[in-house]
């Protein structure tokens, strides 16, 4: 109970910060397990869970019975060794949370690191459907725990999942970001576009960072379009983290050279990107000689 305990404490504590210091919205901006915005992991060894996950499981993604049984995996809810679930603690009986999520994990754990018997280890990661390869299956104690935890519950899926449910589409959050987005008369044709997430509007591209290629003066420039869609060959207007509208100060025009989509490690050529789409490279061919401190913005340049 103590494990759970501690991580009741920290949701609870977390929930106080926001009603504190948060803006405007109440109860909605409150996090939970149960409700699915808060999970639980190491960033680590790279692994992660929520209670979603685990209610999948045990029910065999049976939607129905899963939102049921999310709820007596937090909380005041126990299970004795017959199965059977009650709201009181007593004798034979576990919190729900202890004994269906953190007990598993607790086995790995003493099968890897306290009695070193990684045959063990591997057999019961096994039944939880991990699968090794022959050099893997030769690991032992801490390389082969951090293994076995990143297989079994990626935090990659976890994060996933919970960003693909709770957070709003580009398309939805525009609307209400929009105003804090762009600086310019909110009735103007970019500011529209930005409010429509329309890839058919003039180009505006957020671009948080610039990472140097292995071509030396180059560089691949991350960020977001919020208007418009941006391709290979495309000429922008660049307005550096210094740019004053109505000045030419730190204003570059330049030639996108290809449009690319980071895919983990790997690089993908793609010929356009849209509006609404966040993780984007675009190579350009720049003046700038170095990553710039802060966010930057581009807009395609007139035709006229």
């Amino acid at each position: 109970h103590t494990v759970s305990s501690l991580y009741r404490k920290i949701v609870e504590s977390l929930n106080a910060i926001i009603t504190i210091y948060g803006a405007a919205g109440g109860p909605e901006r409150m996090v939970g397990p149960i409700e699915g915005t808060v999970g639980f992991g190491s960033g680590l060894h790279g692994w992660a869970f929520s209670l979603k996950q685990f209610a999948d499981t045990y029910t065999k993604r049976d939607k129905a019975k899963c939102d049921k049984y999310i709820q007596k995996l937090w909380g005041d809810h126990f299970i004795d060794e017959a199965g059977k679930w009650s709201k009181k603690d007593g004798e034979g009986k576990t919190r729900g949370f202890c004994k269906l999520i953190l007990d598993p994990i607790y086995k790995i754990f003493n099968f890897c690191m306290k009695s070193n018997d990684p045959k063990a280890a591997i057999a019961f990661a096994e039944k939880l459907k991990v699968e090794f390869t022959h050099l893997e299956k030769d690991l032992e104690k801490k390389a082969l725990f951090k293994l076995i935890m990143r297989k079994w519950l990626p935090a990659g899926d976890t994060l996933l999942e919970m960003i693909s449910i709770h957070l709003p589409s580009p398309v939805t959050a525009q609307r209400y970001r929009a105003e804090m987005l762009y600086e310019g008369p909110q009735d103007d044709v970019f500011a529209k576009g930005i409010i429509e997430c329309d890839p058919n509007a003039p180009l505006m591209m957020y671009v948080s960072k610039m990472v140097p290629t292995n071509d030396k003066g180059r560089f691949y420039a991350f960020g977001r379009v919020f208007s418009g869609t941006v391709g290979s060959g495309m000429k922008c207007r660049i307005m550096g983290p210094n740019f004053i509208p109505g000045k030419n100060e730190d204003l570059h025009i330049k030639t996108i050279q290809r449009t690319v989509l980071m895919m983990g490690r790997y690089v993908e050529h793609i010929d356009t990107v849209p509006a609404g789409n966040t993780s984007v490279w675009s190579e350009l061919i720049s003046t700038l000689s170095k990553p710039v401190p802060s966010p930057t913005r581009m807009a395609k340049t007139p035709t006229t």
